[in-house]
């Protein structure tokens, strides 16, 4: 009888695109986006908990990286008898689910509706470094309100979530565009409004259809000036470029005439707001919706002004596109402007940490009925990344004080030791391993960056007293301590029992100091 085959061991590796968050990453997390949602809190947003799965239909597809399986997003198809289940999908941001959750819950929800929202999502993009397909976003949005100065809002509250977790003024700057601008430029281009209803338009149906397809391609080419520059992008409107590992990327076909109209306009910002201002008007020209965009940055513009925020902290910048299919309106993005080493040594700007804009036609896709919003988004990793870059979070990770165990029977007595040092607010466990060896137990001890390590063996309980190791201290008279030093500053003494606490946090004080 043949040998039966044993199945193979799962490999223990996380899937491309994705990665495993430890410890001082996660805390540091939850530090920041609790400093930012301190600030959407201040601002009068209330938190949102929404299902990280939605309908396929209920997303919609938005994303600019069309090319990818399933439009860009991890979906499947409930099993069903009839071959009919629904197909969902794991979110790709958290703005479409909050179109979903106000159409669904509308007449129980105030208007305007202010909410923000904070968690995991996900997309099916190409990974790459520092590129996951599983990213948090941190966002606020107001769904209801048509005026302009929701916008200006949500800029000024951008600004003020930069402030609060470490970004000082002049590390970065909130840049403000609009849609309607863009499409103002596009009808001189293609001679009628892409966003009009076809058929109000007296044109050939086929050229129509490729015109519309060249105004999303156009969107997301655009989208991509901060990377490629002017040259690029105008190569990209027209019959396409090499990318730097020599791949061929078609163009949109435009003429060098229609490109040069679009980068004129992505470069016609001035030396201040009002200068930016005439020259969009400029670029517009007749354009009916292109003057009601210009209109709409010249009010965000006056009304920020009358907050105090100056062209240090947000600005006009017409080359803000953002490269989702949604945004109806207004469009910002917050770019950190500190130069950082990339993986090769060059020195580099480290780019947009947040971005947003409006989308009124979001809702209107499940009631029919148009309902203004806006909202921003903060990438949350990236917006760590740069506040470790900048010196904001300490790299330190400190672990617990650890209470070894010298012997198994008096377990209580070690566990009253954590509870009182708990009680005291102090971070404290006992340690769970096996105690036989006390080697391995302050090896534990390092590996968990503990600060102290408490020690109570027989002789120490029949005299009332426990002996505290300052770990920290004693790693750095490792390094580089004479013997006369280390007599003279031990790292580790004794201490009576009953002032374990007070003790302990002496010590905590001492190295925090240092």
């Amino acid at each position: 009888m043949a040998k039966e085959k044993k199945a193979p061991r799962p490999k223990a590796v996380t899937p491309k695109g994705f990665r495993d968050y430890f410890g001082q990453d996660v805390t540091d997390r939850a530090e920041m986006l609790r400093k930012i949602a301190g600030v959407y809190h201040s601002y009068g947003f209330d938190a949102l908990e929404s299902s990280a799965v939605e309908t396929v239909e209920a997303l919609g597809k938005f994303l600019p990286d069309v090319d990818r399986p399933n439009a860009g997003v991890f979906a499947w198809q409930e099993s069903e008898e009839d071959g009919k289940g629904d197909w969902l999908a794991l979110r790709y941001d958290l703005t479409a689910p909050l179109a979903r959750v106000y159409a669904q819950h509308r007449n129980d929800l105030p208007t305007p509706y202010r909410r923000y929202a904070m968690g995991p999502v996900w997309r099916n993009e190409k990974p790459g470094p520092g590129r996951y397909r599983q990213f948090y976003q941190c966002d606020a949005d107001t769904v209801g309100a048509a005026s302009v100065a929701a916008d200006a809002e949500i800029c000024a509250m951008l600004a003020d979530c930069l402030e609060e977790v470490g970004i000082a003024r002049g590390d970065y700057i909130v840049r403000v565009n609009n849609r309607k601008v863009l499409n103002g430029v596009l009808v001189s281009i293609f001679g009628f409004d892409p966003n009009s209803n076809v058929k109000n338009i007296d044109a050939d149906i086929a050229a129509l259809r490729e015109t519309l397809e060249k105004h999303d391609s156009i969107l997301r080419t655009i989208d991509k000036f901060d990377k490629v520059g002017a040259e690029g992008v105008r190569e990209l409107l027209t019959k396409g470029r090499k990318d730097r590992s020599g791949a061929f990327i078609d163009g949109v076909g435009l003429t060098n005439s229609q490109a040069a109209k679009v980068i004129d306009f992505l470069t016609c910002r001035g030396k201040n707001n009002v200068e930016t201002l005439e020259q969009l008007r400029a670029a517009v020209g007749k354009s009916g919706i292109g003057e009601e965009g210009v209109n709409e940055l010249q009010e965000i513009a006056t009304l920020l002004d009358a907050q105090g925020y100056g062209p240090d902290q947000i600005v006009i910048d017409p080359s803000v596109v953002r490269g989702l299919g949604y945004y109806t309106g207004p469009v910002y993005e917050a770019e950190l402007t500190f130069e950082i080493l990339d993986e090769k040594g060059r020195k580099r700007q480290f780019g947009s940490v947040a971005g947003g804009g409006r989308y009124d036609d979001l809702v209107k896709r499940f009631t029919g009925q148009a309902v203004p919003a806006t909202g921003v988004s903060i990438g949350v990793d990236r917006l760590l990344a740069a506040l470790r870059e900048k010196g904001r979070i300490e790299a330190r990770d400190v672990g617990p004080v650890v209470v070894t165990v010298m012997d198994r029977d008096r377990m209580a007595d070690y566990q009253a030791m954590v509870g009182e040092l708990r009680r005291a607010g102090i971070r404290a466990e006992v340690y769970l391993g096996n105690p036989k060896n006390f080697g391995n137990q302050l090896k534990y001890a390092d590996k968990r960056h503990s600060p102290v390590a408490v020690i109570e063996g027989e002789d120490e309980k029949a005299r009332g007293v426990v002996q505290l190791k300052d770990l920290i201290l004693g790693a750095k008279i490792a390094e580089s301590a004479t013997l006369e030093e280390w007599k003279e500053r031990p790292s580790q003494f004794e201490v009576p029992r009953a002032d374990l606490v007070a003790k302990v946090r002496e010590i905590l004080a001492g190295q925090d100091a240092g």
